[in-house]
């Protein structure tokens, strides 16, 4: 029975690199890297290399989400092309031409705003109007009309046009037009007035396609920021949509998944967190790593600031100080893939359990 202790001891001493595992072992995905013509490249991150990896190009999106300031106008709107406005004329001369026999006014609704930015008046002519406040077009139509009716008086209405509207695309419990009332109309509350962003988005982040350019924010800095609630123009679209960045997790933490991003930006120690932290008996403290894949553009400006190669390994050693205060600072990227790697003492923690187990059980017969 002593023998078979003996053969089951050599046995599993030399399999017990072999034993199931949940994660790779830091030297078998780094080995590659001693080659001679390797496809990677290995970079230790620490204070001391940090600066110079924050002048790599970024992978995964822009890097930061760009969005307006807020700037505010009169309370009033003004009317643009293509805005509607409806008149009501008040003259008590007997002899008007804007009024019947025995009328007091005048109603002359739907006169759209030209192109030109006029709207055309009977006994008249063009009146230009766009660019104005309702205020201050009441005041120069009611002047028009004085060459032919001294004293007459003007009410004026504006209806919103196509240019003097948000268009809410979709995130919104009512995704529809929303008429700009004046100049003053903010993003939330024309957010408001669809009915709010949906429940049912995780993460969200608001889109604002303005001309040609489109910028973007997340829901919750949007909603916590007053500086960024920033006013609407007309023509002005709205996309809300969950912000789809993500991260891969893998290896000794407590889980492994795709997690999606709740924040702007996550930096190495949150990244970890999100994923449950590492396993205690399994996890390799000195081998945490970031896979990372860079642009070929990035490679070829490696002289100024860039990777040798396209893809890239980095390494954090979270067992000193300086390797936990850069996992602090360094950023996971879009399409990351963070691994911990298991350490080499647990196969061997296993292996000798195993063993321990099989002499108990020889030594019974």
């Amino acid at each position: 029975m002593k023998f078979l202790a003996y053969f089951a001891l050599i046995f599993l001493t030399l399999g017990a690199c072999s034993l199931p595992r949940g994660a790779a072992i830091n030297s078998e995905i780094l080995s590659q890297s001693s080659q001679e013509d390797p496809t990677f490249s290995v970079v230790a991150v620490n204070r001391e290399t940090l600066g110079e990896i924050s002048e790599w190009a970024v992978t995964g999106w822009a890097g930061r989400y760009q969005w307006l300031s807020s700037q505010r106008g009169p309370v009033s709107g003004i009317i643009k092309a293509g805005d509607t406005i409806d008149l009501v004329i008040w003259d008590s001369q007997q002899d008007s031409l804007l009024t019947g026999p025995g009328q007091t006014s005048a109603n002359i609704p739907g006169l759209q705003v030209s192109a030109s930015g006029s709207i055309f008046l009977p006994y008249v002519g063009d009146v230009l109007v766009r660019g104005l406040t309702s205020s201050a077009a009441r005041t120069d139509v009611q002047a028009a009309i004085a060459g032919i009716s001294p004293s007459a008086q003007v009410q004026l209405q504006v209806k919103p046009g196509q240019e003097n509207v948000v268009d809410i695309v979709t995130g919104v419990l009512r995704p529809g037009q929303v008429p700009l009332a004046g100049r003053n109309v903010t993003i939330l509350s024309v957010l408001a007035e669809s009915g709010g962003i949906s429940p049912a988005l995780e993460n969200p982040l608001v889109r604002l396609v303005r001309g040609s350019h489109t910028y973007e924010i997340r829901a919750d800095e949007l909603l916590s920021n007053a500086a960024r609630n920033i006013t609407m123009r007309g023509g002005d679209k709205i996309i809300v949509e969950e912000d789809d960045r993500y991260f891969v997790g893998l290896g000794a933490t407590g889980s492994e998944k795709l997690v999606y991003f709740d924040r702007e930006h996550i930096t190495t120690i949150e990244a970890l967190s999100m994923l449950g932290g590492l396993a205690d008996a399994r996890a390799n403290l000195q081998g945490v790593l970031i896979l990372r894949e860079y642009p070929e553009r990035a490679t070829i400006a490696h002289r100024d600031h860039g990777p040798d190669l396209t893809q890239v390994i980095f390494t954090f050693d979270l067992t000193t100080a300086d390797g936990l205060f850069a996992a602090r600072q360094f950023r996971v990227n879009p399409n990351d893939t963070v691994i911990a790697t298991e350490s080499p003492v647990g196969p061997a923690k296993t292996a000798i359990s195993l063993i321990l187990g099989l002499v108990q059980v020889a030594g019974k017969f």
